[in-house]
């Protein structure tokens, strides 16, 4: 896939449907992290109403304009996003920027993937590294594909 960088698109906070396995040639082990898996959020049965809540509270700024290094609640960037709904809905600090949220939270196995997990995309425009993060809405396991919801360009 080709990236225009001469061309800015401002499309908005959205939620789209990934096939997993087309993530990257080597998905495994560490482009997704939990944030449920932590301890920022006891995994408990209460677990499931704060990500209900927070899944509800990001679906408010969906047709959000996205705009690079904004963090809310006008504009978003993906890191600006996750971000703000984390901090805003249940006062869980996950880190500012795509690859600070990356280094300081921990990694979930694919197959142990929930709702409310971040998901992070490497691209040949980051050099590789981490560069774009969105909040888990759904897993699939059978079909091995996932819903999530982020600010994107």
């Amino acid at each position: 896939m080709k990236f225009f960088s001469s061309i800015i698109f401002y499309t908005l906070v959205t939620v789209f449907s990934f096939n997993f396995t087309a993530l990257a040639e080597d998905p495994e082990p560490n482009e997704i992290k939990g944030i449920a898996g932590t301890t920022q959020i006891d995994n408990t049965e209460n677990t499931n109403s704060q990500i209900d809540n927070l899944l509800k509270f990001a679906y408010k700024f969906k047709g959000t304009p996205y705009r690079l290094g904004a963090n809310g609640p006008h504009r978003f960037d993906c890191s600006g996003f996750t971000s703000y709904v984390y901090k805003h809905q249940n006062n869980v600090w996950i880190g500012a920027s795509s690859r600070e949220q990356y280094a300081i939270n921990q990694p979930v196995k694919r197959s142990d993937l929930q709702t409310g997990d971040l998901v992070f995309f490497t691209s040949p425009r980051s050099g590789r590294q981490v560069g774009h993060v969105g909040i888990v809405v759904d897993v699939d396991p059978i079909t091995d594909t996932f819903t999530f919801i982020h600010a994107s360009t």
